[in-house]
């Protein structure tokens, strides 16, 4: 029950004041669009438009001291009210400025509609108890979405009133005013005002209130609002002088991208403070500072043409931002401000109840000064540098220092803390000596310490559905990485076609280097789980997709590219292979033996599915402007059409993003899964990790490999079919294979699935080159395809099965490599060996997605045609199935017992971790 003595009650004041701080927060704001028609009336410097639309806001944020505080002492039903009908008189009185320093002065008055906010903060917290206060101070924050509509619908009201801004104004005026009246009719005063009335007790004197801002915590939290509260308004006044003149784009559409900025860095207020309810501010805090650099790094960099000396004369090109990846970093940098600006006010109400809104105020004043001092600044630094990024540059400075600070404090307070459990520090640093209320320490993080998955009581109980979770949140982060590794398979197919002049040769080179680079990372991959946690390791890598992802964008735009940066690209696209190694050993380590093929197989098969969604969906999303202005022109092909190529990277970004939340958010790392790589460097003494990278090599290399090189292949040898239109199938039916055939290895066995499963891809080669053989009649391609078809299902099954003996054979290996163990560690050290040769195994095989299309390429560059290189993949299949039967599923092999049933000892290993873990 909240102090209002009614749930109800609460919501409803909530409820109104979110709404007139949204009212007063669209009002504070109205320079950024008027603005722009009053600059080119009076003619204005950037330096003097700065000035005009920071006036108001150093009027909002020195008047959140005194308004804060009054609120305190009087409450904030009436505080509010006065406040709201004193900006309307403002706003109307601004109409009739005819010069420069008349319209600072009507500045000065509207901007008291900024103070809105130390008023609600005072008047909502009173209604909530102290561990939902975070909550509800977010969703009140919420208001800061005024910005948003004032940038959305501002423009479209000017146009509406024949470009009238006067006439804008006159409509905000009379809308905060009625706010303001209704705002008094509908509420009533908080519990605590009326407490105090009803008992006569007389309010604090106005130096009582200001006593804790004799605290140095108060202004250590104001510091953080100048950042993720000063910038944040600062952006929403300046970004749409920076979208005309940087892009060159009209009011009304920059208008609409300054609320896609400014909405999601309001609306998602509430969510920061519901989860600094949960897992504490100053984790919010780091979340912050650490996006916000990475996002105004890239914010920085201004246009650049380089110029270098080649062998043959200078090779010229260019790096800039376009306007999609603008757009989609301006989104990010709004979201974690909007967590930001709910961390700072989650502590004001816990530590300081009696004086919310003084230091509220002070808090409140600081970040809005930002937001006064920031746009003056921009338009200094735009006359001086004339680099349009360099209000980016700015803030990023900001950050740097801002989060320097936090966390060397942090530090000291650690060492400091000696003999004290890190759990139960306060939240900031400079809270020591503040009396930490009950359940305000932070709560643990993600790591699972308890995790027997072998138990079946526990796995019921709780591990079932924490190893679900995180396999259904991995496998769209693998799909993401396997559709940006190989998306290359498609765009050098197109790259002729809109003016790239590149061989052959070159055109292959360029679909089989991110499975060269992506081995390669698959290498290193392999052993980050353990020594990262998957979790976190998850989160890197997804968000690491992003960069490929936005460097195709750009590089396909101009057929000027150097083809050496589209190289870089190629490569850079091996982040994606690379994370399937991670993906693979963190998944294994949740899952018990007897469901481990079949969790393995459903990630590994629909995180493939990434290569056929991507070759279904490019080609369809090049032939539109998917992303409107934002995605930059069409490149015309020779037959008339046009091509947004540069949408096969873009239309990733959005999908990485969200799954990079949502890996950070809902995925666990496992601490008994922890190990440096020195400990599992172990593997490369184990003879079977050799072999299996031989036989998965046989399998995935095969998959990834025919993916990347059937859509350039198939459009080389049969040049008069259309055949991008259908390649997707390949990798369809391998993913789709792999997916659905795990049970089969968990039921039969993995050896014996992966011996047939290369005599069928023997079959298949055959039939290919059969087909090749008569490419000239009628239906080869069908039958062509046909064969391609059966080696990708072949493939899959083959992916499934081998992934299922690794743990299967290391648990037996277990048992003559260390006897001196106990069962218990004994089956801990198998499950970290096999996921580090799970993960090793893949990254030699995915060294198959740069030989094939190689072998391809160099096959028909010296004898004509692709023949010479099946028959060397026919060739090593051959050896593949010997080895398996040899080493694995013949009599007295090393599986040939334990798949027939006829072996106990592991069965008696996988039992004793659930009974240690029982008594335990």
């Amino acid at each position: 029950m909240s102090p209002a003595g009614g749930l109800a009650a609460s919501h409803w004041a909530l409820g109104a004041s979110t709404l007139a701080f949204t009212v007063c927060f669209a009002v504070w704001t109205i320079f950024s669009i008027i603005g722009v028609r009053i600059k080119a009336e009076l003619g204005l410097s950037d330096t003097q438009f700065g000035i005009l639309i920071a006036t108001p806001v150093l009027t909002g944020s020195i008047s959140r001291v005194f308004l804060g505080i009054w609120t305190d002492q009087f409450g904030g039903r009436v505080i509010f009210s006065v406040q709201m009908l004193l900006t309307a008189v403002a706003a109307w009185l601004l109409t009739l400025a005819t010069t420069y320093e008349m319209f600072l002065v009507a500045a000065l008055g509207v901007g008291l509609a900024g103070g809105g906010f130390a008023v609600g903060v005072a008047y909502v917290s009173k209604w909530y108890p102290k561990e939902r206060q975070g909550t509800a101070l977010g969703i009140f924050g919420m208001g800061n979405v005024g910005a948003g509509i004032t940038s959305f619908g501002a423009p479209i009201l000017l146009a509406a009133l024949g470009g009238e801004w006067q006439a804008v104004a006159r409509v905000y005026a009379v809308a905060i005013a009625i706010t303001g009246v209704v705002f008094y009719l509908v509420t009533k005063d908080d519990p605590v005002t009326r407490a105090r009335r009803t008992s006569h007790k007389a309010h604090a004197s106005f130096l009582e209130q200001l006593e804790p801002l004799r605290k140095q915590q108060v202004w250590r939290f104001a510091l953080y609002y100048f950042f993720v509260f000063g910038a944040f308004v600062a952006l929403a006044l300046w970004l749409p002088r920076y979208l005309i003149g940087a892009y060159g784009l009209d009011i009304k559409t920059a208008g609409m991208i300054t609320a896609a900025y400014a909405v999601p860095a309001s609306l998602f207020r509430a969510y920061g403070g519901s989860l600094s309810d949960k897992i504490g501010a100053r984790k919010v805090m780091y979340v912050t500072f650490i996006v916000s650099l990475i996002c105004l790094f890239m914010l920085s960099y201004p246009a650049t043409h380089y110029t270098i000396e080649g062998i043959h004369g200078p090779i010229n090109f260019s790096t800039s931002m376009g306007l999609v990846p603008f757009v989609v970093l301006i989104f990010i940098l709004g979201f974690v401000m909007s967590l930001g600006k709910a961390a700072v006010y989650k502590h004001i109400p816990v530590y300081y109840p009696g004086h919310v809104g003084a230091v509220g105020g002070v808090v409140g004043m600081i970040g809005g000064l930002g937001g006064f001092v920031l746009p003056i600044a921009f338009g200094v630094m735009n006359d001086l540098t004339n680099i349009w990024t360099s209000c980016f540059m700015l803030l990023f400075a900001i950050v740097v220092a801002s989060l320097g600070w936090m966390h060397v404090a942090v530090r000291q307070m650690e060492r400091q803390a000696v003999g004290t459990e890190l759990g139960a520090l306060p939240q900031f640093p400079e809270l020591q000596g503040v009396e930490i209320p009950k359940g305000a320490a932070e709560p643990k993080d993600h790591v699972l310490t308890d995790w027997r998955p072998e138990d079946p009581a526990f796995w019921k109980d709780t591990g079932a559905a924490v190893a679900r979770r995180n396999l259904w949140i991995s496998i769209p982060c693998l799909l993401l990485a396997f559709a940006v590794w190989m998306v290359w398979s498609v765009v050098v197919a197109k790259l002729p076609s809109i003016g790239f002049t590149y061989t052959t040769d070159q055109l292959f080179w360029l679909a089989a280097l991110p499975g060269l680079s992506g081995a390669t990372l698959r290498i290193f991959y392999a052993f980050m789980v353990p020594v990262f946690g998957g979790r976190t390791w998850t989160t890197l890598t997804t968000l690491s997709l992003a960069i490929p992802a936005f460097g195709i964008g750009y590089a396909v735009q101009d057929p000027e590219t150097p083809y050496v940066l589209f190289l870089v690209l190629a490569l850079l696209c091996g982040f994606g292979g690379g994370n399937f190694a991670s993906s693979m050993a963190n998944i294994s380590f949740f899952f018990p033996k007897s469901q481990k093929g079949n969790a393995l197989a459903l990630n590994a098969g629909l995180g493939n599915l990434g290569v056929s969604v991507m070759q279904f969906a490019v080609p369809l999303v090049i032939t539109a402007g998917v992303f409107g202005v934002m995605g930059g022109e069409p490149r015309a092909t020779a037959d008339g059409t046009s091509l947004w190529l540069q949408n096969a990277g873009f239309i990733w970004v959005p999908f990485i993003l969200a799954s990079t939340v949502a890996a950070w958010f809902g995925m666990n790392d496992i601490a008994s899964a922890k190990a440096t790589f020195a400990e599992q460097s172990v593997i490369f003494q184990r003879k079977h990790n050799w072999i299996m990278c031989w036989l998965y090599t046989g399998t995935f290399g095969s998959f990834i490999g025919y993916s990347a090189g059937l859509p350039l292949l198939a459009k080389s040898q049969f040049p008069t079919v259309d055949s991008l239109q259908f390649v997707f199938v390949g990798p369809l039916v391998g993913a789709l294979a792999r997916a659905a055939t795990g049970w089969i290895s968990d039921r039969f066995g993995g050896g014996r699935v992966t011996f047939w499963s290369f005599i069928l891809m023997i079959l298949g080669v055959v039939g290919v080159l059969y087909f090749l053989g008569i490419k000239d009649q009628p239906g080869a391609f069908w039958g062509f395809f046909a064969m391609f078809m059966v080696l990708f299902f072949a493939t899959g099954v083959g992916n499934a099965s081998t992934f299922q003996m690794i743990p299967v054979i290391m648990r037996k290996e277990m048992e003559h490599l260390m006897p001196h163990l106990n069962p218990a560690d004994r089956l801990r050290q198998a499950e970290k060996e096999a996921a580090a040769i799970i993960g090793f195994t893949s990254a030699i095989a995915a060294y198959g997605a740069f030989f094939i299309p190689k072998a391809y390429g160099s096959s028909i560059a010296l004898t004509g045609g692709p023949q010479g290189a099946l028959w060397g993949f026919m060739i090593f299949y051959v050896s593949c199935a010997v080895i398996t039967w040899l080493v694995y599923t013949r009599k007295g092999g090393l599986l040939h017992d334990i798949e027939r049933g006829r072996a106990a000892p592991l069965a008696t290993l996988t039992e004793q971790p659930a009974e240690q873990g029982s008594s335990s």
